[in-house]
């Protein structure tokens, strides 16, 4: 079996390793003038495996030990994490209402850049309300948990004991 620094190291570079496949999905969205089937699919081919990538240690290693190393910056950086999938969550709200909105409406497959997408639905506003501070929360708190996860890396295995 790895020591436990291994799995620490395997933590981080996997959390790691998610920031730029977020990073190229947004710039996708971006990017793009008018949000289409293609550019959608695009986006999420690439947010898709950044989730999996941050949330696999996630679930299979950090928060089993969780209770374990009970600590202020452990318990910080879980209330961060936690957070930063609960506006994931509220962002899901938003998006899904979104998509249906606009599948309806035929505008994936047949863009028409002239639409005003608050003309979809009463709710679009609001829904697309949701999406941004969801996306922008999980961004934050994801930034935060992150910092604060490979200042803890570095504090515990790199430049001192094991936490």
């Amino acid at each position: 079996m790895a020591s436990e620094s291994t799995y620490a190291t395997i933590a981080a570079l996997l959390v790691t390793s998610s920031l730029p496949f977020y990073l190229y999905g947004a710039k996708i969205m971006i990017d793009a003038e008018t949000v289409t089937w293609n550019v959608l699919v695009r986006h999420l081919s690439y947010i898709f495996p950044g989730l999996v990538l941050n949330t696999t240690p996630v679930v299979t290693w950090m928060m089993p030990r969780l209770l374990q190393q009970l600590n202020g910056l452990s318990a910080l950086h879980a209330i961060l994490g936690l957070q930063a999938y609960a506006m994931l969550v509220f962002a899901l709200t938003g998006i899904v209402r979104i998509f249906q909105a606009k599948h309806q409406a035929n505008l994936y497959r047949d863009p028409d850049p002239d639409v005003d997408l608050d003309d979809l639905h009463e709710n679009m506003g609001a829904w697309r309300g949701r999406l941004r501070v969801g996306v922008f929360g999980y961004v934050l708190f994801w930034f935060g948990a992150w910092l604060l996860g490979l200042y803890r890396f570095a504090t515990g295995y790199v430049f001192g004991p094991g936490l």
